[in-house]
């Protein structure tokens, strides 16, 4: 049970509604990541803000990849739960290419070096190597696409450590964290 109450679209404040909304024409549904937001607008607003321009520069099996890997790296059941279902039915990434995400890794090289480097920012929360920056370069990311993966990271950190906080119910099939 969530250690903070989630409530639902009517109950949250009134200036999360109008997001919570998109969020429900978009998925058909409002996961209870969403709702848990809703509680503050402000945290809302800024997650929304840093994960919407996000979808402009990073294509969604980029994003779900890192998402899994952060995920893992942060032992976050809830996020690998709704990253595994989107990357399953969104992204259309199989399970094998999944498993291999969650490991920091992946079949495609161009992938596979930026789902690295996410994890390893997460991992050593930012302390990445002259290496680590070398590597994902030598694949082909720019400045600019090397800042987007640390968004990427951040955004990610910061749903991984708020649904630990709240204890946050999962409602996607359930998966769990490697022990």
């Amino acid at each position: 049970m969530s250690r903070i109450a989630i409530p639902t679209r009517d109950a949250a404040p009134e200036a999360s509604r109008a997001t919570l909304d998109a969020v429900h024409r978009q998925l058909g549904v409002v996961p209870n990541l969403f709702r848990l937001l809703a509680i503050s607008p402000a945290a809302l607003a800024s997650y929304t803000g840093l994960s919407e321009p996000l979808k402009k520069v990073l294509d969604v099996k980029t994003r779900e990849r890192i998402a899994l890997a952060v995920a893992e790296v942060n032992g976050c059941d809830y996020c690998l739960s709704a990253h595994s279902y989107l990357a399953l039915n969104l992204a259309k990434i199989g399970p094998e290419e999944i498993a291999l995400n969650r490991r920091g890794g992946s079949s495609d090289p161009h992938a596979d070096a930026a789902v690295r480097f996410a994890a390893t920012v997460a991992r050593e929360r930012g302390h990445v190597s002259d290496a680590d920056l070398a590597a994902v370069r030598l694949a082909g990311f720019g400045d600019a696409q090397i800042i987007e993966i640390v968004a990427l990271v951040a955004e990610n950190v910061f749903t991984n450590f708020l649904n630990e906080v709240a204890a946050t119910d999962i409602d996607f099939p359930a998966v769990r964290a490697a022990a």
